[in-house]
Formats: C-alpha cells, sequence, structure tokens
C-alpha cells in the first residue's frame, strides 16, 4: 500500500501509549500554552493580527487561536494520533507530487517530505494539542499539520522558526491542497491503516482462538437452549464452530471496507472540483 508513491515504510503501525501518561501530558501541555510566558513565546502574524506562540514549539498563529478558543482540558478529546500520523503521510505525499511535477522547489519539497516523514512517525506528537471540537471541516487540524511541518523544514534548512521562510505553511505544505480533501483523505489513510495493522490482526487471532477451541471441544456434549428453555443436545465444539464463523463473517465485511478506503478525496479541493 502506497500513498502518492511515499515508500510503504511510511505507513505505520499505531503503538499506544499508556492513558495516564499520555493524559499527564496533554494536561501539562494545556497548562503551558493556556498561561502564556511573555519570556518564554514569539510573535506569530496571521491574517487576523499577531498572537504569541510558546517559542518552544513548532505550531503556528492558527494552531494557538484554536486552541486558546476551545478551551477543553481533556486528554480524551485530543484529536487522535493515527490520525495526526496519517496527516503526515499525506503531507509528504503531495510534497513527493508537487516537486515531481514541478510546483515546488526539489530543496524545499525534500524539507517537507523529511518532516511530514517525522510526524507519520510519532516524532513530533507533542505539537499537536487540538481537541476535535473544532470549527467548518478539520481546517485547525490541517493547518496545525501545515504550521508543525512548514517549521519543522525551516529547521531543516536552517532557518528561524515562526518566519515562514523559506517554507511557507498555505504556499508550500498545502499547496493545491484543501482542508476539504485533506481531512477526509487523512481519515481515510488513518482508518485503513489501524484496520490493516490493529483490528484485522486482532480479529484473525480471535478467529483462529475460536476455531482452534471448536476442534478441542467437539466431544463435549451439553444441552442446546432455545426460547429460554433446553432443546436438543449439540456439542460444544459445535457451538464455538458458530462463533468462529460470525467472526469469519465479520472479517470478510471488514475487509470489503478497503477498496472503498483506499478512493482518496485528496485533489478535490475545496468543493470536489480539483
Amino acid at each position: 500500500m502506497s500513498v502518492g508513491g511515499v515508500p510503504s515504510s511510511w505507513l505505520f503501525t499505531s503503538k499506544a501509549k499508556p492513558k495516564g501518561a499520555r493524559a499527564n501530558r496533554i494536561r501539562k501541555l494545556h497548562r503551558v500554552t493556556m498561561q502564556v510566558d511573555m519570556k518564554n513565546t514569539r510573535e506569530e502574524k496571521d491574517s487576523i493580527g499577531a498572537v504569541l506562540v510558546p517559542a518552544n514549539k513548532l505550531w503556528g498563529a492558527q494552531t494557538q487561536r484554536s486552541f486558546q478558543n476551545f478551551k477543553i482540558d481533556t486528554a480524551r478529546s485530543r484529536m487522535r494520533d493515527p490520525l495526526i500520523h496519517a496527516f503526515g503521510i499525506l503531507k509528504g505525499a503531495c510534497a513527493t507530487v508537487n516537486k515531481k511535477n514541478g510546483k515546488l522547489d526539489a530543496k524545499i519539497a525534500d524539507a517537507i517530505i523529511q518532516a511530514s516523514k517525522e510526524v507519520s512517525e510519532g516524532k513530533h506528537d507533542d505539537e499537536f494539542p487540538l481537541v476535535v471540537f473544532q470549527t467548518g471541516s478539520g481546517t485547525q487540524t490541517n493547518m496545525n499539520s501545515n504550521e508543525v511541518i512548514s517549521n519543522r523544514a525551516i529547521q531543516i534548512l536552517g532557518g528561524k522558526v515562526g518566519s515562514k521562510k523559506p517554507v511557507h505553511p498555505n504556499d508550500h505544505v498545502n499547496k493545491g491542497q484543501s482542508s476539504n480533501d485533506t481531512f477526509p483523505t487523512a481519515m481515510h489513510i488513518s482508518a485503513a491503516i489501524q484496520i490493516r495493522d490493529v483490528l484485522m490482526p486482532g480479529l484473525e487471532r480471535l478467529h483462529k482462538a475460536l476455531a482452534a477451541k471448536s476442534v478441542e471441544f467437539k466431544d463435549i456434549i451439553k444441552c442446546g437452549r432455545t426460547h429460554w428453555q433446553d432443546a436438543t443436545p449439540l456439542t460444544l465444539g459445535q457451538e464455538f464452530g458458530g462463533y468462529a464463523q460470525q467472526l469469519a463473517n465479520s472479517i470478510a465485511r471488514v475487509k470489503a471496507t478497503l477498496p472503498r478506503l483506499y478512493q482518496l478525496a485528496i485533489g478535490g479541493t475545496a468543493v470536489g472540483t480539483g
């Protein structure tokens, strides 16, 4: 499986972190950001004006505004890591295609690709503090990705974080994209990867265990039950065989969803016309 020619090694397996550690990490992140220290901030500007951003963070003005607007201090409401990692895959793929088509300078594109790969590998999870409560079509998370990747690419090229030079979050990282196509694309990528790497292996292990029990219990006879009454006998193995078959049917249904998930919205931009 690949996206825009990006190597399959980019398609990660998300490893869940301890709930307590994650909760503490996000709470600390919220406290640091909500209580801005003038000595530890930098000023960033967008179309609305200037805003103070924690100096040691890679996100920018639009992420900061969203963070301050939706003051929801709960780790459970934070945008999930698999979706963030999928944005890294997507942004790297877009930069790869834009470079190939001559739409991005090769040096800038390579820095974006490297930064995007780091995001896809979970190396910058702490740079994504936003919660699922947002406006519109996930614009804030799309911009969170653009800003983090832009500033990380600037670091790679030896520039100043927050300067938007030589890598701009909109003009370069988000080139040829819109929140209306990036967010649903990232949803599809993350869902497909989680199904492939987490859900399917778990279901297949469970199916194998149930099938093994149906053989192990083939000689154990039990009383059947129906309508709250005793019924004709069957073996415990037959009962577990039914469980195994139900799960096999479920696995087939899950697999059948993947071809549709592989259809991506990217390229449609704002209204689907490209």
